[in-house]
């Protein structure tokens, strides 16, 4: 069975961003490709248990277990070791990559503490949008007695738009709760 969001994406997205960018084909719409879930713990003074905690606290989130980053170099000032886990990162596709996204917009998104919206500048010039959210206790799937330290994520979503207002349009047409520019808001 399809996720809710993906029937939601083919029915009714498609058809209004083809409209909307003027597309001839309904195979240039742009579509979200991946998601990928990351963190880093290279300030922890206890590195190699906070990584255990980090790659726990995401395949509780994700439903997916994530592999371990390791550090390519030494660095001294931050007394880091090469070959030394350092953070870890899981990549959402398919099924579980929609199914996040719905938990994301509908539920975690609003649990976020004075939430007004996410900001609509994270995009990188291609089309792919990144976020960071500061703390892990705002997913449902994290019990809030069981934390053992804060953990910060960045999330990151990967379409196949070539520009970023393609990919606002996008994520904005499946949800995204994007802030509303002060100057847009003063115009309408």
């Amino acid at each position: 069975m399809k996720p809710s969001m993906q029937t939601y994406y083919q029915e009714k997205v498609v058809a209004a961003l083809k409209e909307e960018l003027g597309c001839a084909n309904p195979h240039q719409v742009p579509r979200l490709e991946k998601i990928v879930v990351t963190t880093h713990c290279g300030r922890a003074t206890d590195r190699k248990q906070a990584v255990e905690d980090s790659v726990e606290e995401i395949s509780k989130i994700t439903g997916q277990k994530p592999s371990v980053s390791y550090a390519r170099k030494s660095v001294a000032n931050f007394k880091v070791r090469e070959g030394e886990a350092v953070g870890a990162r899981v990549t959402l596709r398919g099924a579980n990559m929609w199914e996040f996204l719905d938990r994301f917009i509908h539920i975690t998104a609003p649990n976020i503490r004075d939430f007004r919206g996410i900001s609509p500048k994270s995009f990188d010039g291609q089309g792919n949008y990144a976020v960071g959210i500061a703390d892990q206790s705002i997913f449902p799937e994290v019990e809030l007695d069981k934390i053992k330290r804060q953990i910060g994520f960045d999330l990151i979503f990967v379409t196949s738009a070539t520009t970023d207002d393609a990919g606002r349009a996008l994520l904005r047409a499946l949800g995204m709760p994007f802030r509303e520019n002060k100057k847009e808001a003063a115009t309408a």
